[in-house]
């Protein structure tokens, strides 16, 4: 075992301060899922806790030997937590050597989730949503909210946000973030108004199956696109055949899973077809598009992996 001063800690705090932008982190996702589909990258389906409490705990586990690492994810949603003066979330990240098992580095998990989660939105949007698109809804106004906005700001010619959340304090400060992009910012009477005619959706609601959907597609326009962060558990289930498309994170992982996300029957295809060309991909404006995902294992590897290559240049370690 590595003694402390072996291995590197990185806060949320400097992890967001690597300078890490849209552009590098869609790069290396796409990347990781490709080396992946090559055989240079292990994963392995995405493990769920649900105690029945609120409480929701997972771990993800990816692996490489180029470069030599291991990556290890342990996040859990505490709905108590901000009562205590904490995050909703909070997690951690391990990294080691894929060959030795010595720990590298162990990393705050928040900054990865958050920019994760939008940078594997941003790798599908920018292959099914309209590139111009100046309009995004979203429904839920927490960090997902707040790491998409950033995201979709730097990959679409956003002019206007729309906000819709049950917590007022977490919408005005979204508008707030947007309007300081120089973008105009509404705060939504109501999901449906929020959604109707924008370009792009974002759902990113608390992690809770008791929620009755509210949610319908069919509120969409034609061309729209939503990204779907959290589960799908907000989209009633008999609106989503108004998505001609809907792209899952990973077939495999979501075979593994006790409750599918969508009907299987809907989905046309997982992220690793569509990079690889298995499910053509385009912008329709007569389409709906959807991307509902659980998180990809692949997706914390990358992020951690680019992040500690930034942090600590020349460490990453060449294969076996």
């Amino acid at each position: 075992m590595t003694e402390a001063k072996d291995f590197l800690f990185l806060s949320d705090e400097t992890l967001a301060g690597l300078g890490i932008a849209t552009t590098d982190v869609i790069d290396c996702i796409e990347t990781t899922i490709r080396a992946q589909a090559e055989g240079k990258v292990w994963a392995a389906p995405k493990a769920s806790i649900l105690p029945g409490d609120g409480r929701y705990m997972m771990a993800t586990l990816a692996a490489s030997d180029t470069p030599r690492i291991i990556a290890v994810k342990s996040v859990m949603v505490s709905p108590r937590n901000p009562a205590r003066g904490l995050a909703g979330i909070n997690g951690a990240i391990m990294l080691l050597d894929s060959e030795t098992g010595l720990l590298l580095a162990v990393m705050d998990a928040n900054w990865v989730t958050a920019v994760r989660t939008a940078g594997l939105s941003a790798v599908v949007a920018k292959r099914l949503a309209n590139p111009q698109s100046t309009s995004v809804a979203f429904v839920g106004c927490g960090v997902q909210a707040h790491a998409h906005l950033d995201a979709f700001a730097e990959l679409f010619p956003l002019s206007e946000v729309r906000a819709s959340g049950r917590g007022q304090a977490n919408v005005e400060k979204l508008c707030a973030a947007a309007r300081g992009k120089g973008l105009k910012a509404t705060a939504s009477a109501s999901p449906r108004e929020a959604l109707e005619g924008a370009d792009l959706v974002v759902s990113s609601i608390t992690l809770a199956y008791d929620v009755t959907p509210f949610l319908d597609a069919r509120w969409l326009k034609p061309g729209a696109f939503a990204a779907i962060t959290d589960l799908a558990i907000p989209w009633m289930p008999q609106g989503m055949v108004a998505f001609d498309s809907i792209i899952i994170d990973d077939r495999e992982q979501e075979a593994a899973m006790e409750k599918p996300m969508v009907d299987p029957a809907l989905v046309r295809g997982d992220m690793t077809e569509l990079l690889t060309g298995s499910v053509s991909a385009g912008f329709s404006g007569e389409k709906r598009s959807a991307f509902a995902f659980r998180g990809l294992a692949i997706g914390d590897f990358a992020l951690a992996s680019l992040a500690y290559a930034k942090a600590a240049p020349g460490t990453i370690l060449p294969s076996k």
